[in-house]
Formats: structure tokens, sequence, C-alpha cells
């Protein structure tokens, strides 16, 4: 888990490691024995592979960082019975089907042999990039609101598991004295009004509400303060009060957490959207190349400037970046105020106009994609001046800010396209915006990339 959900590489090695160390350990076994790997042999990899995923999938190899001592025994003991279940459930299969005697003996049984070595060699190199990655500052910043038993806990189990990649910097509550638990005593940061400025000063990633929920209406007060922050929020319910039945749990190394707002994109979901963004904006950017050639040489021939413009926006999380686009203005504004283009706007060049009704001049934004600050779908980007202005009258504006902005999104294909002249037209994009982080999937990507192509061709409400 990672802040609470997992960290993306941590999620990929659980579910990829061991089945292709597995595969790959065959291929060697065959290699070493001089045989041909031919198609039964990619069949019983295939079929390892498949197995080893289910099998080692229900092992923690990853989760905890201890292979000292007893923990080295319990993680060399568990590997061993994750094999051997694999080994059992092929033999079974083997056996049943009639083929396991079409296989050389000695392949299988060196296989047997070195492939829980490779297992352990994939293990301890995994945990070696996930420490690199603490080392290099790859790690979440956390603060508890609640000096109790239960967030004494919470600290404690996110510090034994370091690979959680996160760190309680604070503690907050308003009990002082006899009130606040002995351990908690002299690290209570302040109270709970001060969490809001805390959070925003020092950048925090996850704020954990172990308070309990007899004070609901401190607890509301506390979450609308946090609106204003790209901060994830998570309540810790004390289960041994509360009977949740249906309530949807994730946990922090035991200790149960229901998050209130949080990003779709966790864990293999993060792997899943990046591999998709990569390999589309990959492949569109090498199908118009040459249509960038010839529209970079109109906005160069037909009016002075570059023929990019470079705007700061905000990004994932509210960092700012830097978003490429067709210079369509004899202007290039990125000021504390800018002023929208509108209609008939003056300032936009006759090749600008008709890049901005196409929306061609968003197509160098698949630069942005591979370079990781933007995904093909996902919230447009305002510019700062923008945000700092919409976030102070629209409640939760900053929420869609919790994936990378997009290319096209969710509110462009249902009529938030273009200017937004009004506080009414932002709101409603927001809403979808937050309505696209409520129900992502890849689906419903491709639904959204679709109806934009329809859409641009049509549309009349960009200028």
């Amino acid at each position: 888990m990672f802040g609470g959900y997992e960290h993306p590489v941590l999620s990929l090695a659980k579910r990829l490691v061991n089945p292709l160390v597995i595969f790959f350990s065959l291929i060697i076994a065959v290699v070493i024995e001089q045989q041909k790997f031919d198609g039964l042999h990619l069949l019983l990899g295939i079929l390892a592979f498949l197995v080893a995923s289910q099998v080692f999938d229900g092992f923690e190899f990853f989760e905890t960082s201890n292979l000292r001592g007893s923990g080295i025994v319990t993680h060399g003991r568990n590997l061993l019975i994750a094999w051997a279940l694999v080994l059992g459930i092929l033999g079974a299969v083997g056996s049943f089907s009639g083929i396991i005697g079409d296989y050389n003996p000695r392949v299988l049984l060196l296989w047997s042999l070195i492939t829980p070595v490779l297992l352990f060699m994939g293990h301890s190199l995994v945990r070696t990039y996930l420490e690199m990655l603490r080392r290099n500052g790859s790690i979440r910043r956390s603060v508890i609101v609640g000096a109790n038993e239960l967030g004494h806990k919470l600290a404690d189990r996110i510090h034994q598991q370091r690979s959680l990649m996160t760190r309680v910097e604070a503690f907050f509550d308003d009990r002082s004295g006899e009130r606040c638990e002995d351990a908690l005593k002299n690290v209570v940061f302040g109270g709970i009004d001060d969490v809001a400025t805390y959070v925003g000063k020092h950048e925090i990633d996850l704020v954990y509400i172990t308070l309990p929920m007899l004070n609901h209406p401190r607890v509301i007060d506390l979450v609308n303060s946090l609106r204003d922050t790209t901060a994830s929020i998570y309540f810790v319910p004390d289960v041994f009060m509360f009977d949740l039945v249906q309530a949807r749990l994730d946990n922090v190394n035991g200790i149960p957490v229901i998050s209130v707002f949080e990003t779709p994109l966790t864990g293999i979901n993060a792997v899943h959207k990046r591999a998709f963004d990569v390999v589309t904006s990959s492949l569109i950017l090498c199908a118009i190349a040459p249509l960038m050639v010839v529209i970079a040489a109109l906005v160069k021939a037909t009016s002075k400037g570059p023929v990019i413009f470079k705007q700061r926006r905000y990004g994932v999380d509210g960092d700012e970046i830097l978003v490429y686009k067709f210079r369509s203005m004899c202007v290039c504004e990125d000021s504390q105020v800018v002023t929208q283009a509108t209609q008939n706007d003056a300032r936009v060049t006759r090749i600008g106009a008709i890049l901005r009704r196409t929306s061609l001049d968003e197509l160098p934004q698949f630069f942005n994609v591979l370079q990781g600050t933007m995904s093909i779908v996902g919230p447009r980007p305002h510019a700062v001046a923008h945000n700092e202005h919409y976030r102070k009258l629209i409640h939760g504006y900053m929420w869609r800010h919790k994936v990378k902005p997009g290319i096209t999104g969710w509110a462009q294909i249902n009529g938030y396209r273009g200017e937004t002249d009004t506080i009414d037209k932002m709101e409603g994009r927001v809403i979808y915006d937050i309505a696209y982080l409520k129900s992502w999937s890849l689906w419903l990507d491709l639904t959204i990339i679709f109806k934009t192509m329809k859409l641009v061709l049509k549309d009349t409400q960009a200028y």
C-alpha cells in the first residue's frame, strides 16, 4: 500500500515479478539442459504464469521490509509454500491431461530448484528499488488528526511498513495535558483548526482522521477546510465501536481506513492508465507528424513569434506544469492575469482561428503526455491565474487536480468545451470533472476519445 493505496511499482511487482521470473527460469532450465524450447515448454510456461499470478497474489512478499532474522525465515518459507502450490497444481494438470510424460524430467527438476533462488533475487531487487525511491524523496508526507490510541497505532504501522513509502509528519488534536495520549504529548503540532494551514504550507499528501465519529461536526468542518488543498483525506474508523458491514474499506498494514476522497488511479490502475497514454500518444504522434510540420510552418510564416506557446498550468496534485500548444494568438500571455479567448478575439491570428476551431492547436500536448505531465483524457488544465481565481469561488474546485490534466475530458464532450466566461459554466465543468474521477475506467477514456473526434468535426464552441 502507498499512503492508503499501493505504489504503482509495488502493485506491478506483485502481479508480474513472480510469474515472469517463473516463466524465464523455465527458459533458463531448458537452455542449461541443452533442450529446444518448443511448443510444450511454451504451454507449460504460460500455464505456470497464469497459476503463479493467482497463487503468489495471496502472499505478502513485498509489503514488509524486514528481511532479517525471523523475517527472512518467514519470507523464505512463504516463498517455498507458494512455489510448491504452483508445482502441485501444474503437476495435477499434467497428470490428468497425460502430457507430463512428454517433458524432460531433468528440465523439470532443474526448473523446480532454481526458481525459488531467482524469485528471492527478484524480490530483493524490488525491495532495493523501493528503498532507492525512498532515498530519492519519492515518499508521501502525511499528518494524523487525532492524538489518541488509534492514531498512535496507525503511525506505528506506517513506520513499520517501509514499503508504504509514507512518513507521518505531525499530529493534530485539540486535546492537551491529561486528555492527550502520553506517547503523543510531545509530537502534537497544533489543534484541528491548524490542520488546513499546515497541509497547504508543507505540501502534505495524506490526512488521516482518527477522531471519534462522535465529533462529526468538527470532522465535517475539517474536511471542508481541506477542500482548497490536493491532499488525499482518509477517515480511520475505530472498528471496535462501529458495526461496519457495507462500508468500502481499505487498510494500512491492518489498520482499516475509509477513503473520503481519492484519485481513481491507484495501484495497477495507475500502471494501466500510463501504459495506455504512452502507447496511444506515441501512435498518434507518428500518425500526425507530417500535419504538425505543416502547421508549424504556417504559424511561423503568418505571424511573428514562437511556433510553440508554453503556458503554466496546474497538473496532478496542483503542481505547476508547462503545457504546449501551437501559438494561435499574436501575444503569449502567462502572467498573474490571463484573459480568456472570446469569440472574434482580435488577438487570434487567421491561422490561429482555424487551429482553435478544429482543436489542432492542442496537438503538441501529446508531447506533454509522453513527458508524463498530462494524460490523453482528464480534466482540462486551466491557466494558473484562472485556478487561483476559481478555487476561491467554487467549492471543491481543486479536487479536479487529483488526476493528470487531459487533452480532452468528460466535461468537454458534455458541452463544456471552449470559453467558460461565467461562474455557472465553470461550475458545470468542475461537476463533470469530478464525475469523471468517480467513474474512471479505460473504457470511459476510449469513449471520451471517440466522442471527442466526432465533436471536433462539428463543434462551434471553441475559438
